[in-house]
């Protein structure tokens, strides 16, 4: 990371092929008061961007990057930077959503839809000036954006009409299935997302138990397995978990299938997740 004040505007460089999509993103950055912000270079393709960053050692705080470039695209530069000793950070400006969880496997400060908001460049400009900030007062140890940016395995990236998620999984409590939707508890929110529950299961990894064929819940979050009234299928007494955040007063229970509660069972004895 570049050695410089932490009044200095941001040194910004735009990549993108098209000359309006990189004239209009100039415009918006000229026009936001905070954070300080400039653009002191531009480039239309990845060889172009790397060539300006080469030219620049130091000299490049982030990249306003879009992903289809011709030749190499935008999350293949984004993989390439990666490599280098002190990275710029990389913010992604596209016109589709897809990408979003490959991006944010680069550790993308952010990823932006086009046309782009005033107030979501600004949110992401925010994001890259703290970490620009926090690495000129640590110094060379904090520069890469993964010693700043939670690490994209602890991260958990939904789209929820039309906007991108990032969720940290310390902060997911719960996941259940519904009618062609899942909802995902957070300590004091709520999500309704169009994916499967299994999915999401698979990329959420350790730490986060299947309690019942709708329910997946985290591991860390369990306050208690209880037998409780009226849980099972006959209206008899059913196994269930609470829980809950950090915070207390949020709590729910959630029914455990008969076939899922020996190895929950054995997950909270020992600390982990189930087997």
């Amino acid at each position: 990371m570049p050695e410089a004040e932490a009044s200095a505007p941001l040194r910004l460089l735009l990549v993108d092929d098209e000359a309006l999509a990189r004239h209009r993103l100039r415009r918006l950055v000229e026009e936001l008061g905070e954070p300080a912000a400039q653009v002191v270079a531009e480039a239309e393709s990845a060889a172009a961007a790397q060539a300006q960053i080469a030219s620049r050692p130091g000299g490049i705080d982030a990249l306003l990057l879009d992903i289809g470039l011709p030749g190499p695209g935008g999350l293949a530069l984004a993989a390439t930077l990666r490599g280098l000793p002190n990275p710029p950070a990389v913010v992604f400006v596209t016109a589709h959503a897809e990408h979003a969880l490959q991006a944010f496997d680069l550790q993308a400060m952010d990823y932006l839809t086009k046309p782009v908001r005033r107030e979501r460049l600004q949110q992401a400009l925010t994001r890259v000036a703290q970490w620009v900030g926090t690495g000129r007062v640590a110094g060379a140890a904090a520069a890469a954006p993964v010693a700043t940016a939670a690490p994209a395995a602890s991260v958990l990236v939904l789209h929820e009409r039309g906007r991108v998620l990032r969720l940290p999984h310390d902060e997911i409590l719960s996941l259940r299935a519904g009618h062609k939707a899942v909802v995902v508890r957070t300590v004091g929110a709520q999500y309704v997302v169009d994916e499967s529950l299994n999915e999401l299961e698979q990329r959420l990894g350790a730490g986060f138990l299947r309690v019942h064929r709708n329910a997946l819940v985290s591991l860390a979050a369990i306050r208690a397995l209880e037998l409780r009234p009226g849980l099972d299928e006959e209206g008899g007494d059913g196994w269930a978990v609470r829980v809950g955040g950090p915070a207390g007063g949020s709590d729910e229970w959630l029914a455990v299938s008969r076939r899922q509660v020996a190895s929950v069972k054995a997950a909270l004895a020992r600390g982990g997740p189930a087997g």
